[in-house]
């Protein structure tokens, strides 16, 4: 059976015997996915150049700390690593289902549990990756600093870079110099995050909760919850279960759209001027 050097040397690494079956599987826009049957068990591969090497070790941190939490299932880590020109990740093969309201009652309340995993810094021991951004993570005792600096003034930066100048730089500045009157008399707890959690990384698994794919670090819970409503997908009862387990600190409705604003204008970075109009409609919304 025709494999590659990535294949190979993941088949060597896990030590799952001989190779069985190789069938391509949907779940990568940056990478070929793969359902790698072996004599000794099913793995989920993702492949790609060395370049992807950064992509697929920041998910395997990302799902090791979340494993770490023990609040939520989250798929095993395999193995990852480089062979020659390639990189892969392997996972634990979990056959998926979609979410139903009683599902996603369970993970509103193992997020909360999940939350309340927390550590003494913001940000993580490394960087990671939001989609196919690098998020950088320097650690710091202050909420409202690492915000602008490690999440907006990043996003604005990199979108300069790639041609977004003008309103959505001059917004942009004074968005980042409002974000202490957010945060008035309130400093939230280093929260163990997912960091992109929408409703296309989560799923179930025999009838529990399964999430996947994160941008690990540690910083304010809202912030999970405000991506959760930015592209639909989560039925009431997950915000009714978590409410339930740690109600939300007053004025988190005003910070909904300041969280969502990194989420959208990485959007506007990963996927272009789409999302340029979105972003700009939530920076007026936040100054005014």
């Amino acid at each position: 059976m025709r494999t590659s050097p990535a294949i190979d040397s993941l088949l060597a690494s896990a030590d799952l015997g001989g190779l069985v079956s190789l069938t391509p599987v949907g779940g990568g826009d940056i990478s070929a996915a793969w359902r790698v049957e072996c004599e000794r068990g099913t793995v989920f591969a993702k492949t790609g150049p060395v370049l992807s090497e950064s992509i697929f070790s920041a998910e395997a941190a990302g799902l090791q700390e979340l494993a770490k939490a023990d609040c939520i299932r989250v798929p095993a880590v395999v193995s990852q690593g480089t062979s020659g020109d390639e990189a892969w990740i392997a996972l634990e093969w979990l056959e998926m289902q979609s979410s139903s309201p009683a599902v996603d009652a369970k993970l509103g309340e193992q997020l909360a549990a999940l939350h309340r995993y927390t550590a003494d810094q913001y940000g993580f021991y490394r960087d990671t990756m939001i989609g196919s951004t690098p998020q950088p993570n320097a650690q710091k005792s202050d909420w409202v600093e690492f915000y602008r600096l490690e999440r907006l003034e990043f996003q604005l930066r990199t979108a300069r870079a790639n041609g977004f100048g003008g309103e959505l730089q001059t917004l942009g500045r004074l968005v980042i110099d409002a974000v202490p009157e957010f945060f008035a008399g309130r400093a939230p707890e280093p929260s163990l995050l997912h960091g992109d959690l929408w409703s296309g990384n989560k799923a179930a698994c025999d009838g529990e909760p399964i999430i996947f794919d994160p941008a690990v670090y540690y910083g304010d819970r809202e912030t999970d919850l405000a991506m959760s409503r930015l592209f639909g997908g989560f039925h009431r009862s997950f915000y009714e279960a978590y409410e339930s387990a740690w109600s939300l600190a007053d004025g988190h409705q005003q910070r909904v759209a300041l969280y969502q604003l990194y989420h959208v204008l990485n959007h506007l970075n990963i996927f272009g001027s789409g999302y340029l109009g979105r972003s700009i409609s939530l920076m007026r919304s936040l100054l005014d």
